[in-house]
């Protein structure tokens, strides 16, 4: 397997890609088989992207009361959770939080709505405060504000947006055991929408939502097709309340190897590792640079807390690498 794992490797950085069913194979890999795996998709990361480290951070701008019933979702209307539920936060509290993120460290700083999408007085709302970020921060905004069309994208675009994050969750063929009040169409609509309006995507899914491995390749293969710019990776963090609160969470290695296999899919792209990696990974959170990401969230996510930002800072230092620092 060395030999193959190695092969596949070579081909990639040559200009050459990864087959779906060596992706499979590879999810079956096991013993010291992990290690070549993780070398390979190191060694592409490295030819690629380099090896620099992409932090981003967040702010949930309004929370809960969600009409869309996603099975792992603590602020859908459909599940009874602790997840606090209040309306969009004002533009001051919008340009804090960016300042913040701007001061840890964070290239990108993204404004995150709860509901199927965002539009009237919301949206104007949102529109002052990417104004006044771009204005007054060196931060990168970027926004995830539900479906929306190639209209609302360009109007985020002049209002200073540089991302738009929209996930696709998990496989198309797993999607609806996991959400049926929206298509998966709807997704992929508006990732098509957003580049359309000439908007850099971020897009990519959770896993451990009961998918299984060759559906998690499944989806690399469609954001491989959408041409996504960078790949958010979750895992899912089990939330009382919600339909998968007694799902078991995959394995730290399990992880890993699906970090490793995305690196071999999406070579050139921005992999991040966000939600989720505290309980999943643990002590081997580390290792997300060696399995291929090039990239983390920081501080908290939507309803829950991440970890402190000085220990993520002193693992960046303690691993040699330098973080990409805010430009516009």
């Amino acid at each position: 397997m060395e030999k193959i794992i190695n092969d596949i490797a070579h081909r990639i950085i040559a200009g050459g890609s990864i087959t779906e069913a060596e992706a499979i194979k590879l999810t079956q890999v096991q013993g010291t088989e992990v290690y070549d795996l993780f070398r390979a998709a190191t060694r592409v990361k490295e030819h690629f992207v380099g090896n620099e480290v992409h932090l981003c951070s967040i702010i949930n701008a309004k929370s809960g009361r969600c009409a869309e019933n996603c099975a792992f979702c603590a602020q859908s209307a459909h599940h009874k959770t602790d997840a606090p539920v209040y309306p969009l936060v004002r533009e001051e509290e919008m340009l804090a939080s960016a300042r913040m993120a701007e001061t840890n460290g964070s290239a990108c700083f993204g404004i995150i709505t709860s509901g199927t999408t965002v539009n009237g007085p919301e949206l104007e709302q949102i529109l002052t405060a990417l104004r006044r970020i771009r204005k007054e921060t060196t931060i990168l905004p970027s926004c995830s504000l539900g479906i929306i069309d190639e209209e609302t994208a360009r109007k985020l675009k002049e209002a200073g947006m540089d991302t738009y994050h929209h996930n696709l969750e998990t496989a198309a063929s797993f999607f609806p055991q996991i959400c049926t009040t929206h298509d998966y169409q709807d997704d992929v609509n508006t990732v098509r929408a957003v580049k359309k309006a000439g908007v850099k995507v971020c897009c990519g899914g959770i896993f451990g939502l009961g998918e299984s491995a060759p559906q998690r390749v499944e989806m690399a293969l469609t954001l491989k097709d959408l041409d996504v710019d960078s790949v958010p990776m979750n895992f899912l963090n089990p939330i009382e309340g919600t339909r998968l609160e007694g799902a078991a969470n995959i394995s730290a290695q399990e992880c890993l190897k699906t970090i490793a296999i995305y690196r071999l899919i999406l070579p050139g792209k921005r992999i991040t590792v966000c939600g989720g990696r505290e309980k999943n990974l643990r002590d081997l959170q580390s290792w997300i640079f060696f399995a291929g990401a090039n990239g983390t969230m920081i501080g908290n996510y939507l309803t829950t807390l991440g970890r402190n930002v000085d220990t993520d800072l002193t693992m960046f230092s303690d691993l040699g690498l330098k973080t990409v620092m805010c430009a516009h």
